[in-house]
């Protein structure tokens, strides 16, 4: 990917050091999705007045641990200060949360509005930055994805972001539910602030 370049990198690492990192910690359909995420976040934060390169990078590396080891995880979880009710939860929940000390420890990233943005791009929150919302958003949206529902999630995001974090967390609760899935509580509190059509 040539064109992939981040001016800033809010790191000690250089851009193509951090490109070749993620590459070298996932597959190549996991790579390729980030890319999505990426260019889909900088097309957002234009329409939504944010830093472009910020949230291209942000979204780039939302799922840089996606791919850590289950053991991994559960090491990290129970020796680096997070809560230890993480323990309940799986891979799914914790590459947000838990994703954000792999970025810090491999990537050098820091800033802490990537952090969260990362952090919460599994669950949302009740609070959201606009970055959050970014990436979020570019998730869920990005070219790759292909799901019932998608273009009108792309519809509903590119028009009002806001109304595209309502639109995902109510069609991914339903989603859930139909499976009988357990909801981690801090996406019902989001969907209750997010979610609900007034």
């Amino acid at each position: 990917m040539t064109d992939l370049v981040f001016k800033k990198t809010y790191s000690s690492l250089s851009s193509s050091e951090i490109i070749a990192k993620e590459k070298s910690n996932m597959t190549a359909d996991r790579f390729e999705h980030c890319i999505g995420v990426s260019k889909t976040a900088r097309k957002l934060a234009e329409l939504n007045h944010y830093d472009v390169d910020k949230a291209a990078l942000a979204g780039f590396i939302h799922d840089y641990a996606k791919q850590v080891s289950v053991d991994e995880y559960r090491e990290v979880i129970k020796t680096q200060g997070f809560d230890q009710d993480l323990l309940n939860w799986n891979r799914s929940i914790w590459h947000g949360i838990v994703g954000t000390y792999f970025i810090q420890r491999d990537l050098k990233i820091n800033d802490p509005e990537i952090l969260t943005a990362v952090c919460k791009h599994t669950t949302a929150d009740v609070e959201m930055t606009t970055l959050d919302k970014i990436v979020f958003m570019a998730d869920y949206i990005e070219p790759g994805r292909s799901f019932p529902g998608v273009e009108e999630a792309r519809k509903i995001t590119y028009a009002n972001i806001n109304q595209g974090v309502g639109y995902q967390l109510a069609h991914t609760l339903k989603f859930l539910i139909d499976k009988r899935n357990k909801i981690y509580p801090r996406t019902l509190d989001a969907y209750n602030v997010w979610g609900i059509k007034e």
